[in-house]
């Protein structure tokens, strides 16, 4: 594990954390549609890995596994925006649900419920949970999110953008985005908080909340993909009303 010097050598380290970048994976896995190949992103995750060992010196202040994290996530998720991992027609269905929350939101003055969301999409809600099942995997931010939006909107994320930088997901959580966030999730129905606290502060999987609340699996996706189009939906609406 350690050379001549008494510096740990790379090979070890390799070797150390290969399983790390397995766990990783399968966490980002459980969070990605069917689609997606978990060894797809576990040989991304090993190249990260590999990059992590060549660029890091012991003279690092931060310990080498935390350094090891940010460069493993980062090469999946590269990998993922390169290989264009959610369909178009799923990034289409995502839209158009949140374009709906949108606007009931703005009439109704509450969030909607699946059935007033469905009826103005004109589908029957056995056809509205099924899109939900299908946009699993749907995220709160894309990569795209960082490019000017169609229909002449300032996108929600360029409010919360305080100045150019090289990383600008990290230029989003060390300004006002964080808060923006924690009062979207505060918008939500009580149900969808409870789902969206078990899965990100707690760290369960979905057949983990459905034991929890009650129901199936199948159908915590359900919940989970509306609360995100509830969250980016609500977004928006600070974005275009100047809310904070």
């Amino acid at each position: 594990m350690y050379n001549v010097k008494g510096k740990t050598s790379k090979n070890g380290l390799l070797e150390q954390h290969a399983p790390l970048v397995k766990k990783l994976a399968h966490q980002l896995k459980a969070k990605l549609p069917p689609s997606v190949e978990v060894d797809d992103l576990i040989q991304a995750g090993m190249m990260g890995l590999l990059d992590a060992v060549n660029r890091y010196e012991e003279t690092h202040g931060a310990q080498f596994e935390t350094y090891a994290v940010q460069r493993i996530r980062g090469a999946m998720l590269d990998e993922l925006r390169s290989s264009d991992w959610l369909p178009r027609s799923i990034r289409q269905s995502t839209r158009k649900i949140e374009d709906a929350i949108h606007v009931l939101l703005q009439q109704l003055g509450r969030p909607p419920q699946e059935a007033e969301v469905a009826a103005h999409m004109k589908l029957s809600l056995a056809d509205y949970q099924d899109m939900l099942t299908e946009c699993g995997g749907h995220q709160l931010i894309y990569y795209e999110d960082f490019h000017d939006a169609d229909g002449g909107h300032e996108h929600f994320l360029d409010r919360h953008q305080t100045g150019p930088s090289d990383d600008p997901l990290q230029n989003l959580i060390s300004g006002g985005f964080r808060e923006a966030v924690v009062d979207a999730i505060r918008a939500l129905p009580e149900r969808e908080k409870i789902l969206m606290g078990l899965y990100y502060e707690q760290e369960m999987n979905l057949k983990e909340i459905g034991a929890v609340m009650g129901v199936s699996e199948s159908r915590v996706c359900q919940l989970h993909s509306q609360a995100i189009a509830r969250m980016r939906s609500t977004l928006r609406e600070q974005a275009w009303t100047g809310v904070a």
